[in-house]
């Protein structure tokens, strides 16, 4: 296999279109100033082109598109600077006439795995299709790649996230989209930063606390050897773990935390990644911490007083920081607490957001490694057609800096949520080892075959009191009934909505598609 070989074909300046925009000084805020020390996010999506794909039309259309979206998101084209004569540490962002975004239009030798896969594949071969910022300040760049071997095209997007959270700048992606494939565009951005009031001098305080960059190695750091993978849940399996989780919770005598799809995957995710990172450390004899942290980051946009419109062209995120301790456990009791964390972690971000100690809480979790979450699936990155197909896979490359997860909804199932993962080869090994959906312990089948597609499993609790009445269906899902002393259940569907003993019974027959199962009495 040959070595991968990026090649820069060229590499231009696209300004906003139609007359020169006046000259704008766009403050920064308290939710903008504390990403100032964090690298820039990243995303890469991959589409595949026609066999008869006119690419110089194509590229010009991404020009010519991108320079028309510029000119109602005109910050992008700006570059974040230190504000000139401000009483303090103010950053602003300045747009002059003539400010643009760089795009480079680049081709890509590579003939090693298909980048877009969701399987492992090395970070360093996908980086290069996502561009650097230039110096100076420099808000936005765009990378256009072509993928020769592939019939392909990547289109990297770096933005610094000082200038917007990621609603801001999908709808930014959405409107370059449908210009360029002459749609109808989302409504324009929002870009008055009056709107976010600052009553208690948060910014001050950010300002004069922010990470350092020595602190930042504990969480910015990327091995040489790191993978990235993508992990699919479907709308099947998140049920499954929502049910795993209702019915642990309600064996141990607790109310179920709100669970929903998004707050399921995570939680599940976090199991698995805390799981793989412990092998991992016992492995090179290490590993003591049973702490474990997670952050998603809460818009609010719609919680603010007064609310902050959804196409506000800027940053009104704030993180949620969970802290568990007993996700070394297996099964749902790790799947239950969680969710549970990250559920009331939200409603408290919410509810009463602690802005006030927000950076030493950062600093705090920071040492001891925090799980953070980077995209969303309400984003719709996968709605991305700038007139030639949807992207067949998205990557959000800078998680492989950051240790972030990047969630998106699923490109190729019609429900479901995928989640970006990057590890070193060990981890990476050890988290897939763990991500599978798997119900608690007392339900784990011991013997299966495959040919008859038939589960025997053993729980010493099962009575014939609690099975019901033969041959009755259960919300014509289930069909439960003794035969020589054995419960036997058919399963005639891949999606339990029952919430009833026997489903959280049964939950293992949520992947198994019209299969019969024994359960052998104690």
């Amino acid at each position: 296999m040959a070595f991968p070989c990026l090649r820069i074909l060229d590499t231009t300046t696209v300004t906003p279109s139609g007359p020169a925009l006046p000259q704008s000084s766009i403050p920064l805020t308290f939710y903008d100033v504390w990403w100032l020390g964090f690298p820039p996010v990243q995303r890469v999506f991959f589409y595949r082109l026609a066999p008869d794909a006119d690419l110089p039309r194509l590229l010009s259309n991404l020009k010519g598109s991108l320079s028309t979206a510029l000119r109602a998101f005109f910050p992008l084209a700006g570059n974040v600077r230190l504000t000139p004569g401000a009483a303090s540490a103010r950053h602003d962002i300045f747009y002059a006439p003539g400010d643009g975004v760089p795009f480079t239009v680049a081709e890509y030798e590579y003939d090693g795995a298909d980048l877009a896969s969701h399987e492992p594949r090395q970070v360093a071969d996908i980086a290069q299709l996502a561009p650097r910022l230039p110096g100076g300040g420099a808000l936005l760049a765009v990378q256009a790649t072509v993928l020769r071997q592939r019939r392909g095209l990547a289109l990297g997007v770096t933005l610094q996230h000082a200038a917007c959270d990621g609603a801001g700048s999908t709808n930014f992606l959405h409107t370059w989209a449908a210009t360029c494939a002459g749609a109808e565009p989302p409504a324009p951005p929002v870009i008055d930063r009056a709107l976010i009031g600052d009553h208690q001098g948060l910014y001050d305080h950010y300002a004069k606390n922010m990470i350092s960059s020595k602190e930042l190695e504990s969480v910015v750091k990327l091995p040489t050897d790191q993978l990235m993978a993508t992990f699919t849940l479907s709308g099947d399996q998140l049920q499954s773990i929502k049910d795993a989780v209702a019915g642990q919770a309600v064996r141990r005598g607790q109310q179920p935390p709100r669970c929903s799809s998004l707050v399921a995957a995570l939680g599940f995710i976090w199991c698995c990644h805390f799981r793989a990172k412990a092998r991992s450390a016992v492995k090179a004899g290490g590993f003591g911490a049973e702490t474990t942290h997670f952050s998603l980051a809460v818009d609010h946009r719609r919680w603010s007083k007064p609310p902050v419109p959804a196409t506000y062209l800027g940053n009104c995120i704030g993180p949620a920081i969970c802290t568990a301790q007993e996700l070394a456990l297996a099964g749902a009791s790790s799947l239950l607490t969680a969710c549970a964390v990250i559920a009331a972690g939200i409603e408290k971000a919410v509810a009463a957001p602690e802005w006030g100690t927000l950076m030493e809480r950062i600093k705090e979790v920071a040492p001891t490694g925090v799980l953070s979450v980077a995209g969303s699936p309400r984003f719709l990155v996968y709605s991305l057609d700038f007139g030639f197909g949807r992207p067949v896979k998205v990557e959000i490359v800078s998680v492989a800096r950051t240790g972030a997860v990047a969630v998106a909804e699923c490109g190729a199932m019609g429900t479901g949520l995928e989640m970006g993962i990057s590890l070193p080869p060990a981890g990476m090994k050890a988290f897939q080892r763990g991500a599978s959906p798997m119900p608690s312990r007392a339900y784990r089948p011991i013997n299966a075959s495959k040919r008859s597609k038939s589960l025997i499993c053993r729980r010493t609790s099962i009575h014939r009191r609690m099975v019901p009445t033969p041959t009755r269906m259960l919300n014509n899902h289930l069909i439960f009934f003794f035969e020589n002393n054995m419960l036997t259940v058919k399963c005639t569907t891949t999606r339990l909505e029952s919430s009833s003993e026997y489903q959280y019974l049964c939950i293992t027959l949520i992947y198994l598609d019209k299969c019969s199962v024994k359960i052998g009495q104690a």
